[in-house]
């Protein structure tokens, strides 16, 4: 497992968690009200200036994190080609790509420790519900710090592919990478077993 933050400090690193995810769901919501693609690629272009501010390395590395869209911009855009809806697709597609963006700099510049304490915070009045906070502290950390990971095991699948075969890598490698998830998800399932578990 890896973690997302990114080791470029910036003035971001030093805000309070707590801050940074109360202006992440503002913001998000603010993006889902804007329907003018101008008003929202305007955003998008500020959000990607806030990624160049600390320098090539961080920006670089924001840009390589967000790579994992490209399959639902490419299906969101084919789809509004084919219904003429253009602007419409557009609209879309800016407002998911600002939307993850905004998150992943979050993450970037923001301890896994800090933002599971913030959520402990908010879920702990849901314990008398009979909610375990802590069995939801460790979903988010294992999604956050397990999706890059099959991630770059998908795309390893992807180059095996082309390194064999004239041809594209299809749908047949969804079986092998379905194994090496369930093989991960043992792996990590024995790691919680041999620390206690999810017992509170």
């Amino acid at each position: 497992m890896i973690s997302l933050t990114s080791p470029i400090r910036t003035k971001a690193h030093d805000w309070p968690a707590s801050f940074k995810l109360g202006s992440l769901c503002i913001t998000t919501a603010l993006l889902f009200l804007i329907e003018d693609i101008w008003v929202l690629i305007s955003v998008f272009t500020l959000v990607m200036l806030t990624y160049a501010l600390p320098g090539k390395v961080f920006f670089l590395n924001g840009l390589r994190q967000l790579r994992m869209l490209w399959p639902f911009i490419l299906i969101v855009g084919i789809w509004h080609v084919w219904i003429g809806s253009f602007v419409d697709g557009g609209v879309i597609v800016v407002r998911l790509v600002s939307a993850v963006a905004l998150a992943n700099l979050v993450t970037m510049t923001t301890k896994l420790s800090d933002m599971i304490d913030v959520i402990s915070v908010i879920l702990r009045p849901l314990h008398a519900l009979g909610l375990k906070p802590k069995v939801v502290e460790i979903a988010i950390a294992l999604v956050i710090r397990l999706t890059p990971v099959l991630v770059s095991k998908g795309s390893q699948l992807s180059d095996a592919w082309r390194a064999r075969s004239e041809r594209a890598p299809s749908w047949r490698i969804i079986l092998p990478f379905t194994i090496l998830a369930l093989d991960d998800t043992d792996h990590v399932a024995d790691a919680l077993k041999a620390r206690g578990g999810l017992e509170s």
